[in-house]
């Protein structure tokens, strides 16, 4: 008899272990994108948002990164020493999409080309309005998920912009 109330309680605690919540990662963000779910690296302060994805050689396709910035305005960003193609989507203060692009790679600095010359041979893809949020995906997501300007993303908007550094 004993052995079956353990039994029971094992089971009824097993039930509720896997009922909890899951736990967010830290520096992470979980949002929801056209009903699919995305664990996104947050970049929040100057280092993260310059860093960026750079560097990586690939991109779950339930991750990303989302940068956070102190205020709205019109913002641009570039490939660089990015290793894979990214799909970037631009939002207001208010979590409207402003502007989506496709990224694609760009072959490294070379050698015997400067700094200078490198960082302006990179094409520059700019949120046509003020844009206070940015989310990178992996290319081909916002083809896959049907993102598009003027489409609304649900974030905690007040909780995120007091992230920004």
């Amino acid at each position: 008899m004993a052995a079956g109330r353990l039994l029971t309680l094992l089971l009824i605690l097993t039930a509720a272990a896997g009922c909890e919540r899951i736990k967010e990662i830290p520096g992470t963000e979980r949002i929801m994108l056209a009903d699919r779910a995305f664990t996104l690296e947050v970049a929040d302060d100057e280092p993260t948002r310059s860093r960026g994805l750079g560097g990586r050689e690939s991109i779950p396709a339930d991750g990303g990164m989302l940068f956070i910035f102190p205020a709205a305005a019109v913002r641009s960003f570039w490939m660089r020493d990015c290793l894979v193609d990214i799909d970037i989507m631009f939002l207001d203060p208010r979590g409207r999409i402003t502007a989506v692009h496709r990224m694609t790679t760009e072959p490294p600095r070379r050698d015997d080309e400067t700094e200078a010359a490198y960082l302006g041979r990179l094409p520059n893809y700019a949120s046509v309005y003020p844009a206070q949020f940015v989310i990178e995906l992996q290319a081909g997501s916002l083809d896959a998920l049907g993102m598009r300007v003027d489409q609304k993303v649900e974030l905690d908007l007040a909780r995120l912009k007091a992230l920004a550094r």
